[in-house]
């Protein structure tokens, strides 16, 4: 037998606590009403006292009796009742089964106080004109105005905040031993010094001040003792209020409160998320950042987990920084604190990781569920990622933008390898410098290094141009050269107006058309320069698409004083009248100086210039032996070129390479020790033809398949490919050597850099480079400078 019970919850008692207590906005009002109430019964105290006239009285009856007419004994009876009722009607509705736990509380005894005898009054007349300190409902109207905020917030939904509240909760509390102190010690002098209260408002104002002129005081023993009583009350409450404030704005300090919905709408701001902030990492972004004029008036909120250290709270207090960046203590994986950051309004997140972290795949999985976050929290706000490992890029492959350093890193090196200070010219131009470093030095390399670190990468439409303008219709290679040659600025790319791809050096090949957008090199930007665009126009009138002799740059100029460096051409009057070609000079000439470098053509001549197809296979020494490695004896190895069959981690760039027609056996990849296909164990005994270049790192990471590549890239000719050796302190695993087995030349020992053996074996004295890789195990979290030490004794040992 199915047995069903049915109850129903919709009493008359349910129904009352829903209004007066569950709903929000009912709860809201009664609280408001109830608030009303006590401050209208302090009201009309103060009315009392005002009409009072304790002259009538003599000896203790002032302090017992008062005068109190009928119209207003019939509101304090009325106001009093009304509030009972309502106090008894809560104590009812929230009754949990102890009685003794309602009636005990103190806003419940002092409702008792105030009430009860104006209702006694209304059945014993002769008791109206009895003194009731109605005074004490203060201490109510404080308890009422707390519930209230309670329920305001919330009605409206909002988290509270807990500094508003022990400000509200102070300010209240001081009011009321005030107000207490005003009303007790006017009423007990009723029998003495007869105060006004505003007399009485005077006299506490200077003790409570701890001033004390002495000119008021209170007489009789009963007025003493509750000015005791109340400086003991104020100094055991207002204190421990202070300190309660106190600690929450030091704890509002360490976390940096919120930044405000009404400045997120009105003004831009980017939100900063790391994992722990350095000085240097903060400095790096901060100085960067700004450096562009557009962002100038951009916020900074910097979103970290940890507490502002000294060195960073410095920093954050000078005016440059203290009105621009705002430091909040939060975490990323939280919905709350991308709200107190407004993530959703940002101009853009970006998230950052310390270089010197010492476990760098923790690092990324941080960076990682950062990304994930903000994502899924700000859909539209534009992310800018950091990444340290490249295999982990692919996680974030949703950002906007990604960087990984480690890639980035290695990438670079054996960029150094091909062509030597590319590192160096790539990180002056994306470091942020006026071109002053080094100026006070001895020596002249630091002052050339400073004033070129000045360099920056500026764009310009070519029409609008002083520097280019001349040259529309005329190939980018000519373009560039006598920019250069003119105005000391390197053109480097160029971007048609109906594509969004920026062109690095196109060739000779390319024609300029008036609307590119010309990419350039300088100190400075075009508009900043000391040149004319009047004057210039006026230049061009005579001679608009030719350049003869060198450079006559006024000495004021920004550009030519800056040690922008241009190699000088020699007077060549090699101008054909036949056709838009430069002449080279005749064999007849060798009295005179011979140019620096080749003339540069102004248009591309199909007949003089041969088709480039980078995709093709142009180059005859990789189709055929040449003449000396046939006579040598030399055996040939042909290469294919083809993107790399396998990779070490998932997403990884396809990069055209040369590449063996079958993989090398993973033992013949060592080369300090023979096996049954080969029998050498040093790099003499291969006898390169070309010098090695030497990698020396820890592990074999995936940022190591980053250096190869470059090296291997199908444009380099085969003849120009240099041996590359890993010496590993570790041995590689065999995902690693399964992807390097398909390039050619590439081998691996086990080694350190510390032993003159190891590097012997691995033929540093045929090297042509010597890379030297950061240790992961021995950088230093806690100073950041001690990272490279190892690698700098390293180096110094090695030289």
């Amino acid at each position: 037998v199915q047995v069903e019970f049915y109850m129903n919850e919709n009493t008359f008692k349910e129904r009352l606590k829903l209004f007066f207590i569950k709903n929000q906005r009912s709860s809201l009002r009664i609280r408001l009403f109830n608030f009303s109430l006590k401050l209208l019964s302090c009201f009309l105290y103060i009315v009392r006292v005002l009409l009072d006239d304790p002259s009538q009285q003599h000896g203790w009856s002032p302090i017992i009796w008062v005068n109190r007419s009928l119209p207003l004994w019939g509101l304090q009876v009325s106001v009093a009742s009304i509030s009972l009722l309502e106090t008894i009607l809560l104590s009812y509705l929230s009754y949990k089964g102890n009685i003794w736990e309602q009636v005990v509380r103190i806003p419940f005894l002092l409702e008792i106080i105030n009430a009860i005898p104006f209702i006694i009054t209304i059945f014993w007349p002769a008791l109206r004109n009895l003194f009731i300190p109605v005074f004490l409902n203060c201490w109510l109207a404080k308890h009422a105005l707390e519930n209230m905020i309670n329920d305001l917030h919330r009605a409206i939904q909002r988290t509270q905040s807990a500094m508003f509240n022990q400000v509200l909760i102070l300010i209240s509390t001081l009011l009321c031993l005030i107000f207490t102190c005003i009303c007790g010690i006017q009423h007990l002098e009723r029998a003495g010094n007869k105060l006004t209260l505003f007399d009485s408002l005077y006299f506490c104002i200077v003790t409570f001040s701890t001033v004390g002129f002495g000119d008021v005081t209170p007489k009789i023993w009963p007025s003493k003792l509750l000015v005791v009583i109340m400086i003991c009350v104020a100094l055991v409450v207002l204190p421990i209020q202070l300190e309660q404030l106190a600690y929450l704005w030091m704890e509002r300090q360490k976390s940096g409160g919120n930044y405000s919905r009404h400045r997120a709408q009105t003004e831009k701001h980017v939100v900063l998320c790391v994992s722990s902030l350095k000085i240097d990492l903060l400095m790096d972004f901060l100085n960067e950042f700004y450096a562009h004029p557009r962002l100038q008036d951009y916020y900074v909120v910097i979103l970290c987990p940890t507490e502002m250290d000294v060195q960073v709270r410095r920093v954050l207090q000078i005016p440059m920084w203290s009105q621009r960046v705002i430091y909040l203590q939060g975490s990323a994986l939280k919905d709350q604190d991308l709200l107190r950051a407004k993530m959703d309004d940002a101009e853009a997140c970006f998230i950052l990781s310390s270089r010197c972290e010492v476990d760098r795949p923790a690092a990324d999985h941080q960076t990682i569920l950062r990304s994930w976050a903000v994502k899924d929290f700000a859909p539209n706000c534009p992310l800018y990622v950091q990444i340290l490992k490249p295999e982990n890029k692919f996680h974030i492959k949703f950002a906007d933008h990604v960087v990984c350093e480690e890639e980035f890193k290695y990438a670079m090196l054996a960029l150094n390898c091909i062509c030597p200070a590319t590192s160096t010219l790539i990180t002056l131009l994306v470091h942020t410098s006026r071109g002053q470093e080094g100026q006070q030095s001895p020596e002249q390399w630091q002052k050339m290094y400073g004033r070129c670190s000045g360099n920056e990468v500026y764009h310009i439409n070519l029409e609008e141009s002083v520097f280019f303008a001349e040259y529309e219709g005329k190939s980018f290679t000519y373009a560039s050269f006598h920019a250069h040659k003119k105005f000391g600025v390197c053109l480097i790319g160029v971007r048609r107006e109906d594509n969004k791809n920026i062109l690095l050096n196109p060739g000779p090949r390319y024609i300029m058309s008036s609307s590119d957008i010309c990419f350039y090199i300088n100190i400075t930007k075009e508009e900043n320069s000391a040149f004319k665009k009047q004057e210039q126009h006026r230049k061009n009138h005579l001679s608009r698409s030719f350049y003869h002799g060198p450079s006559r740059l006024p000495v004021h100029s920004i550009i030519a004083s800056m040690g922008t460096v241009a190699i000088d051409l020699q007077d060549t009057s090699c101008r054909s009248p036949s056709g838009p070609t430069l002449n080279l000079p005749s064999e007849a000439g060798k009295t005179g100086r011979r140019p620096s470098i080749a003339p540069v053509l102004e248009v591309a001549d199909s007949s003089a210039l041969h088709t480039c197809d980078l995709l093709s296979d142009q180059s005859e020494d990789e189709t055929t032996p040449s003449d000396e490695e046939v006579s040598n004896g030399l055996e040939y190895v042909q290469y294919l070129k083809g993107y790399p069959p396998y990779s070490p981690y998932i997403g990884s760039s396809p990069t055209f390479c040369h590449l063996l027609h079958e993989k090398v056996p993973f033992c013949c990849l060592r080369l300090d020790k023979g096996c049954q296909h080969n029998y050498y164990e040093d790099a003499k005994a291969y006898g390169f033809k070309n010098k090695i270049i030497i990698v020396a790192a820890e592990t074999a990471g995936n940022g190591l398949y980053n250096f190869i590549v470059p090296l291997r890239a199908y444009y380099r000719p085969k003849k120009e490919l240099n041996p590359i050796v890993l010496l590993l302190d570790n041995p590689p695993d065999l995902h690693f050597l399964d992807a390097i087995c398909w390039f050619p030349m590439v081998y691996y020992m086990v080694g350190s850099i510390d032993n003159l053996d190891d590097l012997l074996r691995c033929g540093v004295t045929f090297a042509a480079n010597m890379v030297v890789v950061d240790k992961e195990s021995t950088m230093s979290a806690e100073e950041d400078y001690m990272a490279d030490a190892k690698t700098i004794v390293n180096v110094q040992t090695l030289f």
